[in-house]
């Protein structure tokens, strides 16, 4: 769902700051939800800002790009290390899988190949 217009958004406490209503009736008057004329408000008593602040929610990378660095630089040298034996080696404190999806990301390979010639015996009979 995308934010709020800031046009919008000022014209939703300026109604409220004239007392043209309750705050149900804002809401229903601009189409929009009680929470988020309650959050306007609540935003504006508490920052004194109304602007809309998407770009800080979320969690936050545990992989950074100077540890995808790291990892390209560790599996360039030892092309067969394990995903725990990278973890180690870069020092990240995430899981295995997130290591996996940073790889993939990154277009980088890490499956282990074997390092001999498989076995060239005949089937016994």
């Amino acid at each position: 769902m995308a934010a709020l217009s800031m046009d919008l958004r000022e014209r939703i406490l300026a109604s409220y700051d004239r007392g043209e209503g309750t705050r149900e009736q804002i809401a229903s008057r601009y189409s929009v939800s009680l929470g988020m004329v309650k959050k306007l408000i609540q935003q504006r008593r508490h920052t004194g800002d109304i602007a809309p602040g998407h770009h800080r929610s979320g969690r936050k990378p545990l992989i950074l790009e100077s540890h995808k660095k790291a990892m390209r630089e560790h599996l360039k040298c030892k092309p067969d290390m394990t995903l725990e034996e990278l973890r180690d080696a870069v020092g990240l404190s995430c899981t295995l899988p997130a290591i996996h999806y940073a790889l993939a990301a990154m277009e980088l390979t890490y499956k282990k190949r074997r390092s001999a010639p498989a076995s060239r015996t005949a089937p016994m009979s």
